[in-house]
């Protein structure tokens, strides 16, 4: 089996003599371009925010840190893109991309982007991209793993269909978390060729005036994690499917698997599909996804194997008790039928953990989702906490710190002995926890368990969720 392509990137020590460049009004370099020939491997570009027009650039140098002071340091291309390719052209290898606003890029071929990545590993944080012909595009390399993270996509593709939001090639993973996609011109809110995707807790939308075709397409298969997200298509989107997976040939390398797991998905139009699954695909597992909205599952073909459990399925996207479904707050009411209709999905086939730790803020931002016994479907928990924030509680029952990565102490008030709570894993397996009593508290040691959510269950049935971070 395919080995996971998701971990850390391993980074060679830099020199001593790595560079802090500062770059901004006031200083030796006013704009990126000045300094862009100039960094060596392991340097740090400190750009002060602020408006930067006209500005493009080529970087070379490996282990740079480009990023934006104060606030966002923001590129308008003004008609220029560097090598007629777009506003930064990143060549070195693992590059890392924070603060910075990337506007208005076109060129001749109509395929201008804020960032064309042609070098090893890229990481972006924090950063805007509007209105250009292709928000960020990314070529085949091998190895690579693009890390894309609390950014906006907004309004990029000059129209064709050919050019979207965020174009990634064919790569080795794709990690997309907390992002905000939205209003992609004609093509798609995400596309990606990557061989493993990992897309958990973003929000992908076209809301009622927006032209964008597939929220998310995956045409050529692999792994994919699709988990904990908002995905929602308007009454004018261009193409039906919600999400297409495998549609231009399974290419990419085995196995052909895709995870979609407590997402919520809306359809304001009455035709398309949510999953557009090419036949031929390995597994389809589809968990707790909330499904409203025209439409079918899939457009009348399924994966050789497929596994669907607890899903919600309703037309009525009123019935399923949004909070406000004209302004996209998909959180859910209590009492929704979506309201501890969950079920734990377990983990991929590839020991990946099919668990929805965050939930998306908008606008591209995150919380840990509250961890309660019973699951709700969908990528919103119906909480009276905003998260793991130090302490879960239900009932009587107080659990601390939680998360946590070694000790735990459980309170109850009418101490219980021990041998009545039971740690079950992800897949409602018990697990063995060391523990011991101490008044009305149980200590257990967990430093032995995998990371990921656990829960704790206490004879009567009474149970609370924590997660072994």
């Amino acid at each position: 089996m395919r080995t996971l392509l998701i971990l850390s990137i391993c980074v060679l020590p830099f020199s001593a003599i790595a560079t802090i460049w500062q770059v901004g009004p006031g200083f030796t370099f006013t704009a990126p371009s000045q300094v862009s020939t100039q960094v060596g491997d392991g340097d740090t570009v400190d750009i002060a925010a602020g408006s930067y027009p006209s500005d493009v650039a080529l970087w070379t140098a490996n282990d740079l840190v480009l990023r934006g002071v104060g606030g966002l340091a923001d590129l308008e291309s003004n008609g220029l893109a560097w090598g007629g390719k777009a506003i930064w052209v990143i060549q070195g290898d693992r590059t890392t991309v924070e603060r910075i606003g990337f506007r208005e890029c076109s060129v001749p071929d109509n395929n201008g982007a804020g960032i064309r990545q042609e070098g090893h590993h890229l990481t972006v944080r924090h950063c805007l991209f509007q209105d250009n012909e292709n928000g960020i595009l990314a070529g085949e390399v091998h190895p690579s793993t693009i890390r894309i993270e609390h950014s906006e996509f907004a309004y990029n593709g000059y129209g064709d269909g050919y050019s979207h939001n965020l174009y990634i090639g064919n790569v080795d993973s794709l990690i997309f978390r907390y992002n905000y996609s939205h209003h992609a011109h004609v093509g798609h809110e995400l596309k990606s060729r990557a061989w493993v995707n990992v897309i958990e807790a973003n929000r992908f939308s076209n809301e009622a005036d927006s032209y964008a075709s597939c929220e998310v397409d995956l045409p050529n298969g692999g792994t994919a994690y699709l988990i904990g997200n908002v995905i929602q298509q308007g009454p004018l989107g261009q193409n039906s499917n919600l999400v297409g997976y495998g549609l231009e040939g399974l290419t990419n390398p085995d196995p052909h698997e895709l995870y979609a797991i407590n997402n919520t998905l809306v359809n304001e139009k009455s035709v398309g599909s949510f999953f557009a699954v090419m036949n031929g695909a390995d597994l389809f597992k589809a968990y707790s996804n909330i499904l409203a909205g025209g439409g079918t599952w899939t457009p009348g073909w399924w994966p050789a194997t497929v596994d669907t459990l607890a899903n919600t399925r309703i037309t009525d996207i009123a019935s399923v008790q949004f909070m406000d479904a004209t302004t996209y707050d998909y959180r859910i009411a209590i009492g929704s039928p979506a309201d501890g209709g969950g079920f734990p999905a377990g983990l991929a086939n590839s020991g990946y953990p099919l668990v929805t730790i965050y939930e998306y803020v908008h606008p591209a931002d995150r919380i840990l989702r509250c961890q309660q016994a019973l699951l709700d479907v969908g990528a919103f928990e119906t909480c009276t906490t905003t998260g793991l924030s130090g302490e879960a509680t239900t009932d009587e029952l107080r659990l601390f710190p939680n998360p946590t990565a070694d000790q735990l102490t459980l309170v109850v008030p009418h101490a219980s002995p021990y041998r009545q709570v039971q740690v079950l894993d992800d897949q409602g397996i018990s697990v063995h926890v060391p523990m011991k009593c101490s008044g009305d508290r149980i200590l257990l040691n967990v430093e032995a368990l995998r990371p990921g959510l656990y829960l704790l269950q206490i004879g009567n049935g009474r149970a609370v969720r924590f997660l072994r971070s």
